[in-house]
């Protein structure tokens, strides 16, 4: 069992300042490469998403909000632990390749200790810890990815007292597994065996629905993981507080989906070429991949509709803070088309802007909040926040300490009260060339290609240039001075060797 510091012990001492019923429940659904520009209230003009438009009439809307990471773990590790990634244990996405053939289902299936990424140290304090310790019950739903089954970082280890889902993201590039995780438990589903990269064979006719028929499986994972949380919520009672995270798949690729939205689709969107899938394009194939992906969204937008119904159904919709956001910009792979959709709304969506990029299109995510009676409706706010300050706002809302981070509470936005601000947000990347990034004001700082040495900063005035195209670095020495020593100063040299950055002087 894992001993919690003296000072996070304490935090029990001044929890219970706030009466029982004002404690509101919290739900974050955290949706996954979900793109800024791909919801009705952020713009999108093809692909629907009535429920959580509603939400955002009934709360408020966040236009500079900004995920912890470009990609999934690590982003789940700055939100959960509120340190930003020159801080944080996880910077990467660290499959854990010495333990053997990590990304082979089939090995996965005989030895599921090969499931699960590296884990965080059992010394990490997350926000579910937090929580459980003032008397909130919770719970994670959906994808974890932030330690492999049997390690000291699985979900229940880490603060949640239940969990439904994914351990491992790799797992998650089928949305038919053959099992999922309650607990420390497999929980078999009814899919056949089905490993990656599988693509048509050359006889097949690409365009006949019949060619798909084998990718089509019984239990689909997104739906199953649903009907759990729902059936867990149904079971909550008022002046009992609890804290869901609910980590959806979706819509990160592979391309599957409810046949009901994607028909829906296929006759909006009309003939497409389809997704061949396979070795080289590393997901399932895909007759309509445009259809699919808009359907994978609405059918995420029809589980909020269904987790705010059962809200209100039961009495706690009005006690219940509703959080909903992404984990990072939009994915360019697997037959996603991120530029017809406007993924990125105002920012770049194509690669090397988007996920997996610190540009704007790879961290500037959507972000919602509901709490009626506190939150106006319709209201909406261009505060400068990031995943790391989520810790921070559960402490404030419920006047506890929380352990040393680098965030700052958001409540008082959402209460339209006055607001502390950042002086700057901070990114680094060791994967795709190696990266780091500044946010400060109207600047943002970039810096790509740090594994090949280079170290050049590039800067952009985002009032002028939200996409990013016009590098006006050498005119304003000034600001390059300043945030080049932001650079030195969030830097610490990470524990896990794969996470070392040579040019930022990390030993390798």
């Amino acid at each position: 069992m894992k001993i919690i510091a003296a000072t996070v012990l304490s935090f029990c001492l001044f929890s219970f300042s706030l009466k029982e019923n004002q404690r509101p429940n919290i739900i974050y659904i955290l949706a996954d490469d979900l793109g800024y520009g791909e919801l009705g209230v952020y713009g999108q003009k093809i692909i629907e998403t009535p429920n959580i438009d509603a939400l955002a009439k009934d709360g408020m809307k966040f236009t500079q909000h900004y995920a912890g990471a470009p990609v999934c773990a690590p982003s789940r590790c700055v939100l959960l632990t509120g340190k930003h990634l020159g801080h944080a244990n996880i910077r990467g996405n660290d499959e854990w390749n010495e333990r053997g053939d990590v990304w082979s289902l089939k090995a996965m299936e005989e030895n599921p200790s090969l499931e699960g990424q590296r884990p965080m140290p059992d010394s990490i304090i997350t926000v579910a810890e937090i929580l459980k310790n003032v008397g909130y019950k919770t719970s994670l739903f959906g994808k974890w990815g932030l330690g492999a089954p049997f390690s000291e970082s699985t979900p229940n280890k880490q603060g949640f007292d239940y969990f439904f889902g994914y351990n491992c993201q790799r797992q998650a590039h089928t949305l038919f597994p053959t099992h999922l995780w309650r607990n420390e438990e497999k929980y078999a589903l009814r899919n056949k065996f089905l490993d990656l990269h599988q693509s048509l064979e050359k006889s097949i006719d690409p365009n006949d629905p019949k060619s798909y028929a084998s990718f089509e499986l019984t239990d689909y994972a997104p739906e199953v993981m649903h009907k759990e949380a729902m059936t867990y919520l149904e079971k909550q009672q008022k002046n009992e507080p609890f804290f869901m995270f609910y980590a959806s798949p979706l819509p990160h690729v592979p391309l599957q989906a409810p046949a009901k939205w994607v028909k829906h689709y296929q006759q909006k969107i009309g003939s497409e070429e389809p997704y061949p899938g396979g070795k080289s394009n590393t997901y399932y194939p895909n007759r309509t991949p445009k259809a699919t992906y808009a359907a994978m969204i609405s059918y995420l937008d029809e589980q909020v509709g269904d987790i705010v119904k059962t809200l209100k159904q039961k009495g706690l919709y009005e006690n219940t803070l509703i959080i909903f956001t992404s984990d990072n910009g939009p994915s360019y792979a697997g037959g996603a088309r991120p530029e017809f959709f406007k993924s990125g709304g105002p920012f770049q969506e194509q690669y090397g802007r988007g996920k997996g990029f610190v540009y704007e299109g790879g961290i500037r995510v959507p972000m919602i909040a509901t709490w009626p009676k506190t939150i106006k409706k319709a209201s909406e706010t261009s505060h400068i926040s990031s995943f790391y300050d989520f810790m921070n706002t559960v402490g404030e809302l419920l006047q506890i300490k929380t352990p040393a981070n680098d965030g700052i509470s958001y409540l008082p936005t959402l209460k339209q009260k006055k607001q502390k601000t950042h002086e700057y947000l901070y990114w680094e990347f060791p994967e795709t060339g190696g990266q780091q990034a500044i946010r400060m004001g109207k600047w943002k700082a970039v810096r790509t290609d740090l594994h090949k040495g280079i170290v050049k900063t590039q800067l952009y005035d985002l009032s002028k240039d939200m996409k990013e195209e016009h590098d006006i670095s050498t005119s304003y020495p000034e600001i390059i001075k300043k945030v080049e020593e932001i650079f030195n100063r969030n830097h610490i040299q990470a524990e896990n060797k794969r996470f070392r950055i040579k040019s930022l002087g990390d030993e390798i």
